[in-house]
């Protein structure tokens, strides 16, 4: 299984996940022409990853924005993540957001009231 790595544009995010050592990371915009198809490598991705997680996974989520298309391929993420902290391995989500940016805050609260998964909100004070 390779890592991915994928550089931010100015409409997609950064993506890194790395299977060897369980840190993977979101970061940037997401307003992709297609979410489906950005997002879609990423799920698959995570669906063999679950089949053998490591102890502990943490995921990065840095969005300084994402639309409403984006919105359902991250929870289609997050919903891989909650798999697999059912299977009883240690899943962390940090959620990254601008100490004045209350609707990433908000964003956050909403995922973490859906999935059933630890969230660590983390504000970034500049």
């Amino acid at each position: 299984m390779e890592p991915i790595n994928i550089e931010a544009t100015p409409k997609t995010p950064s993506v890194k996940f790395n299977n060897e050592t369980g840190v993977m990371e979101i970061k940037g915009r997401s307003i992709p022409e297609n979410s489906i198809e950005f997002y879609k490598p990423l799920v698959d991705w995570l669906e063999v990853y679950a089949k053998n997680p490591l102890k502990k996974t943490q995921v990065d989520v840095h969005l300084e924005y994402f639309n409403t298309s984006s919105s359902k391929c991250i929870l289609d993420i997050f919903k891989k993540l909650e798999a697999i902290h059912k299977a009883k391995h240690e899943v962390v989500i940090n959620w990254y957001y601008e100490e004045d940016d209350e609707d990433m805050l908000e964003a956050g609260e909403d995922y973490e009231s859906i999935i059933r998964v630890p969230f660590k909100m983390i504000e970034i004070v500049d």
